[in-house]
């Protein structure tokens, strides 16, 4: 079965933790709230409770040319329960496996770039920090 993938010009935020509905509330609303425009498409099943990057490159490989995915935010452990709510950006198309975090804040200028490719994965990527977290451009 294919990853769910938006019907817009949305980025998929996939739910892997299922511990606490209130945080999952949080993330959403964090999101929504970061700069008012709708830029995630929400997917909370629990068939992806737990599901690692592998498992997401696995399930992305057996999909049909149609239904694949460039790229996923997971809203994992982390995300639930870091207050900047950071998702995990996964590339499943030219890196698949390339992970980098992005803090809610930031989700929509990362959503809109990548949907309309105007920026690649690895742009974001490269501009993160020594943790793996991209927290803008520097002038922002």
């Amino acid at each position: 079965m294919p990853l769910p993938a938006p019907e817009d010009l949305t980025s998929t935020v996939l739910r892997t933790d299922f511990c606490d509905d209130a945080a999952w509330a949080a993330v959403r609303a964090a999101i929504d709230a970061a700069d008012g425009s709708p830029h995630a498409t929400y997917v909370s099943d629990p068939r992806f409770a737990g599901a690692g990057v592998g498992a997401l490159i696995d399930e992305e490989a057996a999909a049909g040319e149609d239904d694949k995915l460039t790229y996923v935010f997971l809203a994992d452990a982390a995300t639930m329960t870091d207050p900047s709510h950071p998702l995990l950006a996964v590339d499943l198309y030219d890196e698949p496996g390339r992970t980098f975090r992005v803090p809610a804040r930031w989700y929509p200028e990362v959503s809109a770039n990548l949907t309309i490719a105007n920026l690649d994965f690895a742009d974001f990527a490269d501009a993160s920090d020594g943790s793996g977290t991209f927290c803008g451009w520097g002038d922002d």
